[in-house]
Protein backbone atom coordinates (compact mmCIF):
# COMPACT_ATOMS: atom_id res chain seq x y z
CA UNK A 1 0.00 0.00 0.00
CA UNK A 2 1.76 3.30 -0.69
CA UNK A 3 -0.09 6.52 -1.78
CA UNK A 4 2.01 9.04 -2.98
CA UNK A 5 2.36 12.61 -1.41
CA UNK A 6 1.32 14.83 -4.17
CA UNK A 7 -1.71 13.13 -5.29
CA UNK A 8 -2.33 12.52 -1.78
CA UNK A 9 -2.12 16.45 -1.53
CA UNK A 10 -3.96 17.47 -4.61
CA UNK A 11 -6.44 15.03 -3.64
CA UNK A 12 -7.20 17.09 -0.44
CA UNK A 13 -6.92 20.22 -1.93
CA UNK A 14 -9.91 19.13 -4.46
CA UNK A 15 -11.92 17.62 -1.83
CA UNK A 16 -11.62 20.50 0.61
CA UNK A 17 -12.75 22.83 -2.26
CA UNK A 18 -16.13 20.67 -2.92
CA UNK A 19 -17.13 21.12 0.49
CA UNK A 20 -16.66 25.16 0.79
CA UNK A 21 -19.84 26.21 2.32
CA UNK A 22 -21.13 23.28 3.85
CA UNK A 23 -20.81 22.53 7.71
CA UNK A 24 -18.10 20.64 9.06
CA UNK A 25 -20.20 18.56 11.64
CA UNK A 26 -22.37 17.58 8.04
CA UNK A 27 -19.50 16.23 6.17
CA UNK A 28 -16.35 14.53 7.13
CA UNK A 29 -13.66 13.73 4.23
CA UNK A 30 -11.94 10.80 3.81
CA UNK A 31 -8.91 9.32 1.37
CA UNK A 32 -8.85 5.89 -0.01
CA UNK A 33 -6.30 4.03 -1.40
CA UNK A 34 -7.30 0.71 -2.84
CA UNK A 35 -5.20 -2.24 -4.28
CA UNK A 36 -6.63 -4.88 -6.36
CA UNK A 37 -4.47 -7.79 -4.75
CA UNK A 38 -3.79 -11.18 -6.71
CA UNK A 39 -5.85 -14.01 -5.45
CA UNK A 40 -2.91 -15.78 -5.50
CA UNK A 41 -0.83 -13.23 -3.57
CA UNK A 42 -3.13 -12.70 -0.94
CA UNK A 43 -1.55 -14.19 1.82
CA UNK A 44 1.67 -12.71 1.13
CA UNK A 45 0.32 -9.34 0.80
CA UNK A 46 -1.15 -9.62 3.74
CA UNK A 47 1.73 -10.59 5.71
CA UNK A 48 3.83 -7.60 4.36
CA UNK A 49 1.00 -5.31 5.31
CA UNK A 50 1.68 -7.26 8.95
CA UNK A 51 4.92 -6.57 8.74
CA UNK A 52 4.06 -2.52 8.09
CA UNK A 53 1.53 -1.89 10.74
CA UNK A 54 3.99 -3.96 13.15
CA UNK A 55 6.17 -1.29 12.79
CA UNK A 56 3.93 1.68 12.91
CA UNK A 57 2.90 0.03 16.34
CA UNK A 58 6.23 -0.37 17.24
CA UNK A 59 7.59 3.27 17.21
CA UNK A 60 4.16 4.41 18.10
CA UNK A 61 4.27 6.16 14.98
CA UNK A 62 1.67 9.65 15.20
CA UNK A 63 1.11 10.61 11.79
CA UNK A 64 -0.52 7.69 10.23
CA UNK A 65 -3.99 6.76 11.07
CA UNK A 66 -6.39 4.26 8.54
CA UNK A 67 -9.16 1.74 8.71
CA UNK A 68 -9.20 -1.60 6.50
CA UNK A 69 -11.71 -3.35 4.44
CA UNK A 70 -11.52 -6.52 2.53
CA UNK A 71 -13.67 -7.15 -0.07
CA UNK A 72 -14.63 -10.48 -1.47
CA UNK A 73 -13.48 -9.51 -4.46
CA UNK A 74 -10.04 -9.38 -3.42
CA UNK A 75 -9.65 -5.35 -3.06
CA UNK A 76 -8.40 -4.19 0.60
CA UNK A 77 -9.44 -0.65 0.96
CA UNK A 78 -7.53 1.53 3.51
CA UNK A 79 -9.25 4.26 4.92
CA UNK A 80 -8.25 7.21 6.44
CA UNK A 81 -9.81 10.78 7.45
CA UNK A 82 -9.03 14.05 5.76
CA UNK A 83 -9.01 17.45 7.99
CA UNK A 84 -7.02 19.65 6.05
CA UNK A 85 -4.32 20.81 3.99
CA UNK A 86 -1.43 21.10 6.95
CA UNK A 87 -2.45 16.97 8.15
CA UNK A 88 -1.04 16.18 4.82
CA UNK A 89 1.60 18.88 4.24
CA UNK A 90 4.69 16.23 4.93
CA UNK A 91 6.45 13.40 3.25
CA UNK A 92 4.10 9.75 3.77
CA UNK A 93 5.41 7.64 5.99
CA UNK A 94 8.82 9.90 6.56
CA UNK A 95 8.60 9.32 10.45
CA UNK A 96 8.23 5.29 10.15
CA UNK A 97 11.34 5.70 7.41
CA UNK A 98 13.08 7.64 10.24
CA UNK A 99 12.64 5.50 12.70
CA UNK A 100 12.93 2.08 11.45
CA UNK A 101 15.23 3.01 8.40
CA UNK A 102 14.28 3.89 4.74
CA UNK A 103 15.80 0.85 3.30
CA UNK A 104 14.27 -1.66 5.07
CA UNK A 105 11.06 0.35 4.56
CA UNK A 106 11.50 0.75 0.89
CA UNK A 107 11.87 -3.00 0.45
CA UNK A 108 8.29 -3.79 2.54
CA UNK A 109 6.87 -1.55 -0.58
CA UNK A 110 8.75 -2.87 -3.36
CA UNK A 111 8.18 -6.52 -2.04
CA UNK A 112 4.38 -5.34 -1.56
CA UNK A 113 4.13 -4.30 -5.28
CA UNK A 114 4.52 -7.60 -6.74
CA UNK A 115 1.07 -9.06 -5.13
CA UNK A 116 -1.38 -6.59 -6.55
CA UNK A 117 -2.62 -5.82 -10.13
CA UNK A 118 -3.20 -2.40 -10.07
CA UNK A 119 -3.59 0.35 -7.23
CA UNK A 120 -5.53 3.59 -7.22
CA UNK A 121 -6.56 6.80 -4.41
CA UNK A 122 -9.84 8.83 -4.40
CA UNK A 123 -11.70 10.90 -2.05
CA UNK A 124 -15.18 10.13 -0.41
CA UNK A 125 -17.10 12.19 1.83
CA UNK A 126 -19.52 10.76 4.88
CA UNK A 127 -22.51 12.80 4.59
CA UNK A 128 -23.75 12.65 7.85
CA UNK A 129 -26.94 14.46 6.62
CA UNK A 130 -28.19 10.81 4.43
CA UNK A 131 -26.75 8.40 7.18
CA UNK A 132 -28.96 6.70 9.66
CA UNK A 133 -27.43 5.80 12.65
CA UNK A 134 -29.58 6.78 15.74
CA UNK A 135 -26.69 5.50 18.30
CA UNK A 136 -24.35 7.99 17.48
CA UNK A 137 -22.10 7.89 13.34
CA UNK A 138 -19.30 5.69 13.38
CA UNK A 139 -17.71 3.46 11.04
CA UNK A 140 -17.11 1.01 13.37
CA UNK A 141 -19.34 -0.17 15.68
CA UNK A 142 -18.39 -2.84 18.28
CA UNK A 143 -18.71 -6.03 17.10
CA UNK A 144 -19.98 -5.89 13.75
CA UNK A 145 -17.13 -6.62 11.57
CA UNK A 146 -19.20 -7.69 8.73
CA UNK A 147 -19.76 -5.17 5.70
CA UNK A 148 -22.42 -4.87 2.72
CA UNK A 149 -21.66 -2.20 0.55
CA UNK A 150 -24.21 -0.86 -2.34
CA UNK A 151 -22.38 1.45 -4.35
CA UNK A 152 -25.46 3.73 -6.17
CA UNK A 153 -23.85 4.89 -9.88
CA UNK A 154 -25.98 8.27 -10.93
CA UNK A 155 -24.83 11.09 -13.24
CA UNK A 156 -23.87 14.42 -12.65
CA UNK A 157 -27.96 15.45 -13.78
CA UNK A 158 -29.48 12.99 -10.81
CA UNK A 159 -26.90 13.44 -8.13
CA UNK A 160 -28.83 16.20 -6.33
CA UNK A 161 -32.51 14.06 -7.01
CA UNK A 162 -30.30 10.87 -5.96
CA UNK A 163 -29.56 12.93 -2.66
CA UNK A 164 -33.46 14.24 -1.84
CA UNK A 165 -34.34 10.56 -2.60
CA UNK A 166 -32.15 9.53 0.14
CA UNK A 167 -33.34 12.04 2.61
CA UNK A 168 -36.85 10.25 1.91
CA UNK A 169 -35.49 6.85 2.74
CA UNK A 170 -33.96 8.31 5.85
CA UNK A 171 -37.09 9.77 7.39
CA UNK A 172 -38.97 6.54 6.79
CA UNK A 173 -36.33 4.51 8.63
CA UNK A 174 -36.19 7.38 11.45
CA UNK A 175 -40.34 7.33 11.29
CA UNK A 176 -40.54 3.38 11.78
CA UNK A 177 -37.93 2.85 14.24
CA UNK A 178 -35.61 0.93 12.28
CA UNK A 179 -33.15 -0.74 13.98
CA UNK A 180 -30.62 -1.40 11.15
CA UNK A 181 -28.09 1.56 10.30
CA UNK A 182 -26.19 2.79 7.58
CA UNK A 183 -23.86 5.74 6.46
CA UNK A 184 -24.03 6.58 3.28
CA UNK A 185 -21.06 8.51 1.07
CA UNK A 186 -20.59 10.65 -1.77
CA UNK A 187 -17.77 10.07 -4.53
CA UNK A 188 -14.92 12.35 -4.34
CA UNK A 189 -12.38 13.67 -6.37
CA UNK A 190 -10.60 10.58 -7.90
CA UNK A 191 -13.29 8.39 -8.03
CA UNK A 192 -14.30 6.97 -11.90
CA UNK A 193 -17.47 7.33 -11.51
CA UNK A 194 -20.08 9.24 -9.36
CA UNK A 195 -21.84 7.28 -7.03
CA UNK A 196 -23.29 6.93 -3.26
CA UNK A 197 -21.87 4.33 -0.92
CA UNK A 198 -23.96 2.77 1.35
CA UNK A 199 -22.38 0.78 4.31
CA UNK A 200 -24.52 -1.68 6.23
CA UNK A 201 -22.44 -3.51 9.37
CA UNK A 202 -23.28 -6.26 11.10
CA UNK A 203 -21.95 -9.24 13.18
CA UNK A 204 -21.67 -11.72 10.46
CA UNK A 205 -23.21 -12.70 6.91
CA UNK A 206 -26.16 -14.42 8.90
CA UNK A 207 -27.03 -11.55 11.36
CA UNK A 208 -27.02 -9.47 8.17
CA UNK A 209 -29.73 -11.76 6.39
CA UNK A 210 -31.91 -11.66 9.74
CA UNK A 211 -31.78 -7.61 9.77
CA UNK A 212 -32.47 -7.21 6.75
CA UNK A 213 -35.88 -9.40 6.44
CA UNK A 214 -36.79 -7.72 9.45
CA UNK A 215 -36.12 -4.30 8.08
CA UNK A 216 -37.89 -5.03 5.06
CA UNK A 217 -41.24 -6.31 7.46
CA UNK A 218 -40.93 -2.75 9.29
CA UNK A 219 -40.70 -0.54 6.36
CA UNK A 220 -43.75 -2.24 4.38
CA UNK A 221 -45.57 -1.16 1.46
CA UNK A 222 -44.39 2.34 2.26
CA UNK A 223 -40.85 1.51 1.28
CA UNK A 224 -41.31 0.67 -2.52
CA UNK A 225 -42.13 4.13 -4.01
CA UNK A 226 -38.85 5.30 -2.31
CA UNK A 227 -37.23 2.74 -3.96
CA UNK A 228 -38.79 2.83 -7.60
CA UNK A 229 -38.04 6.63 -7.16
CA UNK A 230 -34.71 6.08 -6.97
CA UNK A 231 -34.11 3.31 -9.24
CA UNK A 232 -35.12 6.27 -11.75
CA UNK A 233 -31.71 8.46 -10.57
CA UNK A 234 -29.42 5.72 -10.73
CA UNK A 235 -27.38 4.22 -13.76
CA UNK A 236 -26.27 1.05 -12.12
CA UNK A 237 -25.86 -0.57 -8.37
CA UNK A 238 -23.01 -2.66 -7.18
CA UNK A 239 -23.19 -4.80 -4.23
CA UNK A 240 -19.45 -5.62 -2.78
CA UNK A 241 -19.58 -7.67 0.55
CA UNK A 242 -16.41 -7.36 3.01
CA UNK A 243 -14.62 -7.35 5.74
CA UNK A 244 -13.38 -5.03 8.14
CA UNK A 245 -9.05 -5.93 9.29
CA UNK A 246 -8.09 -4.47 12.21
CA UNK A 247 -5.63 -6.38 12.16
CA UNK A 248 -4.54 -4.67 9.11
CA UNK A 249 -5.69 -1.12 9.94
CA UNK A 250 -3.40 1.59 12.49
CA UNK A 251 -4.26 4.25 15.04
CA UNK A 252 -1.15 5.72 17.16
CA UNK A 253 -1.60 5.41 20.65
CA UNK A 254 -1.90 9.08 22.34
Amino acid sequence: MRTPFRLLLALLFLSSSLLQGQSDADYQSFWVHEDHVKPSMVNKYENVNKKLVSELKAHNIQDEQWITAQTDDYRYLYVGPIDNMASLDRPVFASLAEKMGSDKMGSLFSEMNDYYDKHFDYVIHLDKKLTYMPEGVTQTPEGQDYRKFYYVYTTPANRGKLAENFKKIKKLYQDKGSKVSYRVYRSGFGAPEDYFLVAIAAKDALSYEQQAAANRSLLGEEAKPLFDEMSQYMSGMEVVTGTMRTDLAYSPKQ
